[in-house]
């Protein structure tokens, strides 16, 4: 097949789209026509998620980038979990539809910084976080993500020495429930770091029957108030089977659209950030991707995430090593 030769400007392909075609359905007929999977992620927004193969938190995805024989694989998510699908799928090639869709997060833990901090300690296992980039998983022992960073820890010996990475947040929420002393880099996430406890106690006081529940990127604060405490997966099971009806939810709004499909009958509350004008607290990276932008990306192919294979290589083995235990805990 071939593909036009179309630039990339601001990051994505910009060509315009017949205003007449119906763009959902385009989407689809190319995908089927070119065994093209589309995996999204639960912040994208709802007309997204509804057109996804497959969406889910970051181990969800990442278990299924492994599995999936599709030719393409599109990713309606940001750049470290395209890099992350092709690490584990190096023979699909992967696009993504804004190369500006990066991470905050990930952005906090520069190779170099990270790489001196390791080798100022030579005696510790590396624990990185799946946001960061394919270049810090190559100096990490075993990636993990919000599911299962808990239970890989609680896995490892109470004396192992650890650097956990980059979430200091995550980091903290582990070593208080657990009792160890992990060492933590200091890093964060611009969405979970952002929610305002003043204001989510207004919202309690307003809705008083709600529970409050929170992903464990945020501060303290935020951990210390709220009756659930998960990963973005966690948090929407927690949804589903507890008996409240209404929730005040500290985690990227993305997520309220999958839980009210699950539980149409009870109401979710996004919790504020401190400055908002929405209301509510959208990763702006995550919201870069749109449908116009994932039509031009299949049909012409671009961009596409490229890597070495010496880094798909060596950053696997941390990758592989998380999906191994995390079979083995049956996460």
């Amino acid at each position: 097949m071939v593909v036009e030769n179309v630039k990339i400007t601001n990051g994505f392909v910009n060509s315009e789209i017949d205003n007449n075609i119906d763009i959902v359905k385009e989407i689809n007929r190319i995908k089927k026509e070119k065994n093209a999977i589309i995996l999204a992620h639960y912040y994208q927004t709802s007309e997204i998620q509804d057109i996804a193969d497959f969406v889910g938190d970051s181990l969800a995805l990442s278990q299924k980038a492994a599995e999936t024989d599709a030719k393409i694989i599109l990713f309606a998510g940001v750049h470290f979990m395209a890099e992350t699908a092709k690490i584990l799928a190096p023979n699909s090639k992967v696009l993504i539809p804004d190369l500006n869709a990066g991470c905050s997060l990930a952005d906090s833990c520069p190779y170099d910084e990270f790489e001196k901090f390791v080798n100022d300690h030579p005696d510790h296992l590396v624990i990185s976080y799946v946001n960061t980039t394919a270049a810090i998983k190559t100096i990490t022992d075993i990636c993990c993500t919000s599911t299962n960073a808990l239970p890989i820890v609680n896995s490892l010996p109470i004396n192992q020495k650890i650097i956990f990475a980059p979430d200091r947040n995550l980091g903290s929420y582990i070593n208080r429930v657990t009792g160890r002393n992990m060492i933590l880099w200091n890093g964060a996430c611009h969405v979970h770091e952002e929610f305002s406890l003043e204001k989510i106690l207004e919202l309690k006081k307003e809705y008083p029957t709600a529970k409050i529940i929170s992903h464990p990127e945020c501060q303290k604060p935020i951990q210390l108030i709220s009756d659930f405490i998960g990963s973005t997966a966690a948090l929407l099971k927690f949804t589903q089977t507890d008996l409240a009806n209404e929730y005040i939810v500290a985690t990227e709004s993305g997520i309220l659209h999958q839980m009210k499909k699950a539980s149409p009958k009870k109401t979710f509350i996004a919790a504020p950030p401190k400055d908002s004008t929405c209301g509510c607290n959208d990763c702006n990276f995550m919201k870069l991707i749109t449908l116009k932008k994932m039509y031009n990306t299949l049909k012409y192919e671009k961009p596409e995430v490229v890597l070495d294979d010496d880094v798909i290589k060596k950053a696997k083995k941390s990758i592989d090593k998380m999906l191994e235990i995390s079979k083995k805990l049956n996460l």
